[in-house]
């Protein structure tokens, strides 16, 4: 598809820093850092992933192994860090990704699935974190959402993600009472809602830029809007199941207003199939994203190709490893190890 964005992002190891379309732009990672190697599934312990996002110096952190990482709890991540599973086939389970007050985080092509326990995410940002991109990862089946993000988190880019068997996909936004939550920026394109039941996302007082999204066989609503958020919905797929209603509005009284209000819906060159009913909202101000950066990448959504574009290219990718372009490696990179999709190793 002519209109794919960053297509020459896999060019080199570290061509992708700053390439992020939206508000999570600015996210580099760990540009700036030296190349690192995981060298074990174990969860913990000596070059174990739990290990190197640990450090507090920018890092580039790529797998010479693949297989499944089983999280006993969940995994921080320090700022400055590239967490790169191209090369690799690497599904985190167990638990998730924490995102806590950090900022300039990269996490790019890795599976998360069996999250067990109350208030387990696959991916869980905040508070105060920043600059954040999440690309061309898969998640599903955890027993609370796929990715929050909430208390202040703002500057974030979710792309070419895959999001299945779920209730709740994605939250943006906690509670009416986190008021300060006003802060929240958050573009999503190019991703694929296969089936998740609800929060496509949920979005509470933040601004989401949502484009050539593909939404299909949702269980309650696709979007919905809470209290005083501003949803900007451009040339997005949404497949209707049995449940009609795209668009939901949930009245909420924000703590330090008097009177309850839902948020705003500004659907613009979406396409509704199989009875979807979108319905966006009429006589409001929604933002509009070249107010925040000038240019994204958009493709129609009645193009004939991109149903078909979403379903294949979003989510893991097998791959090589694009091959370092600083002077940081001692040696050739080893493509021993890349994926086999029928081969998974596991450790507990």
């Amino acid at each position: 598809m002519e209109a794919f964005p960053y297509a020459d992002v896999d060019s080199s190891l570290r061509a992708m820093a700053g390439k992020a379309e939206g508000f999570g732009r600015s996210a580099v990672g760990g540009l700036h850092g030296s190349l690192h190697s995981v060298t074990t599934l174990a969860d913990d312990g000596p070059g174990s992933l739990r290990e190197a996002c640990s450090k507090t110096e920018p890092l580039w952190i790529v797998f010479d192994v693949s297989g499944v990482i089983h999280l006993s709890s969940d995994l921080s991540v320090s700022s400055f860090k590239t967490i790169d599973g191209r090369g690799s086939r690497i599904k985190l389970r167990g638990r998730g990704l924490r995102l806590h007050e950090c900022e300039n985080v990269i996490i790019c092509n890795l599976e998360f699935e069996a999250g067990r326990g109350r208030d387990v995410d696959g991916i869980q940002i905040r508070p105060s974190s920043k600059h954040i991109w999440i690309d061309r990862c898969s998640l599903s089946d955890y027993d609370e959402g796929l990715i929050d993000i909430t208390r202040q988190s703002t500057d974030i880019t979710v792309s070419r993600c895959h999001f299945k068997n779920q209730d709740k996909a994605m939250l943006i936004g906690a509670d009416p009472s986190h008021f300060e939550d006003r802060c929240i920026r958050v573009t999503i394109h190019h991703c694929f809602f296969d089936g998740t039941r609800q929060r496509q996302p949920r979005v509470r007082f933040g601004k989401v830029h949502l484009y050539n999204n593909y939404t299909r066989n949702w269980g309650v609503y696709a979007i919905c809007a809470g209290v005083e958020s501003q949803i900007f919905s451009q040339c997005n797929i949404y497949e209707a199941g049995e449940k009609k209603k795209v668009f939901d509005y949930y009245p909420e009284q924000a703590a330090d207003k008097p009177e309850a209000e839902s948020g705003v819906i500004r659907s613009e060159g979406d396409v509704f199939l199989n009875g979807a009913l979108g319905t966006g909202t009429h006589d409001t101000i929604v933002f509009h994203p070249s107010e925040y950066y000038s240019t994204w990448t958009s493709e129609a959504a009645a193009s004939y190709f991109l149903k078909g574009i979403l379903q294949t290219c979003s989510g893991y990718q097998a791959m090589v490893r694009p091959i370092d372009d600083c002077d940081l490696l001692d040696s050739p990179v080893d493509h021993s190890n890349d994926p086999d999709e029928n081969a998974f190793t596991t450790t507990n």
